[in-house]
């Protein structure tokens, strides 16, 4: 067991890089995912509205400073972010890093003005960079403390080296017909992208805009670097679930399809019409052909060049 977390720490870090002026180990950028689940409930009439606020602490003067924060998801106990944080690793540092849960009811971006009773607390938690790409599938499941007494929930870090593709593609989808799951209208819908894992987990990448009351609806275009939707893996899995939003967080599953990168690559096109399918209605229903289609109505891949390819290309 130790003997495979050096061996992938070894391929994250290559000693064979190591640098003899400076001393230094090249760093490997890596990518982390948050999750939380079962965390409190802080809102009355509703569930909380959690952001998860990343720290680092300082290699000598041992102070916290905030590194970068996750978007806000309403009404939710279970909450997949987004938003992702992207370090540099270094083999031979012990990286600290502190991950602090808020309900969110302010829209002011300075936590610190507010009383508390405006952003609660919901609970924090404690590790290292290499414990969690050390864990089993680089992915490590810790308790949120930090309010005495009480059971915060737990958060969820997954790490994944980032691969060196620097590509952008920018795609656009519609859906047809797809199941009605409002009484009183149409559906309120939205899509949730996943790259697929080694272990068969799934990362959440993309969420669309929620269209309103259409079973017909048109996402607007989106723009995600390629290394975030497949890391550079052309064939690996992207899961695609379609959900009826519900005010309360309750969104309604609507149905998934697959597909890969090199898929969507070909295009507007009869390979990217996927049906929307949901699994138990298909277990329950001998009639169920699926739940609407979904079609690529557009896609392209663009390079994103670095300040440093300007100066290299003479623009500077």
């Amino acid at each position: 067991m130790e003997g495979d977390v050096m061996d992938k720490l070894d391929d994250m870090a290559s000693v064979s890089e190591f640098d003899p002026v400076t001393g230094d180990i090249p760093a490997t950028k890596v990518e982390i995912t948050v999750s939380c689940r079962n965390l409190l409930d802080r809102d009355t009439f509703s569930k909380s509205d959690p952001l998860c606020i990343l720290y680092t602490q300082g290699a000598e003067s041992k102070q916290w400073r905030e590194f970068g924060r996750t978007e806000v998801i309403d009404n939710t106990l279970n909450p997949d972010f987004v938003r992702k944080y992207i370090l540099d690793y270094f083999f031979e540092e012990k990286q600290n890093l502190r991950f602090d849960i808020y309900d969110i009811d302010s829209k002011s971006p300075d936590l610190a003005k507010h009383p508390s009773d405006f952003n609660d607390f919901l609970g924090q938690s404690f590790c290292t960079l290499g414990e969690i790409v050390g864990s089993p599938g680089s992915h490590l499941e810790k308790p949120l403390g930090g309010i005495p007494g009480k059971n915060c929930g737990t958060i969820i870090l997954t790490a994944e080296e980032l691969g060196n593709c620097r590509d952008c593609a920018t795609m656009q989808f519609c859906a047809h017909k797809l199941d009605k799951k409002d009484f009183f209208g149409r559906s309120d819908p939205f899509m949730v992208f996943y790259r697929s894992n080694e272990d068969g987990t799934f990362t959440i990448c993309h969420k669309t805009e929620v269209v309103k009351n259409t079973l017909n609806p048109v996402w607007q275009p989106f723009t995600i670097p390629v290394r975030a939707l497949c890391n550079g893996d052309y064939d690996r899995s992207i899961k695609v679930e379609v959900y009826d939003w519900d005010r309360d967080g309750s969104h309604d599953f609507i149905g998934e399809f697959t597909t890969s990168f090199r898929e969507l690559s070909r295009g507007q096109s009869q390979f990217n019409v996927y049906e929307v399918v949901n699994p138990k209605k298909k277990l329950k229903k001998r009639r169920y052909i699926n739940s609407g289609t979904v079609t690529l109505l557009s896609f392209l891949v663009e390079a994103e060049h670095t300040f440093l390819d300007y100066i290299k290309a003479g623009y500077g």
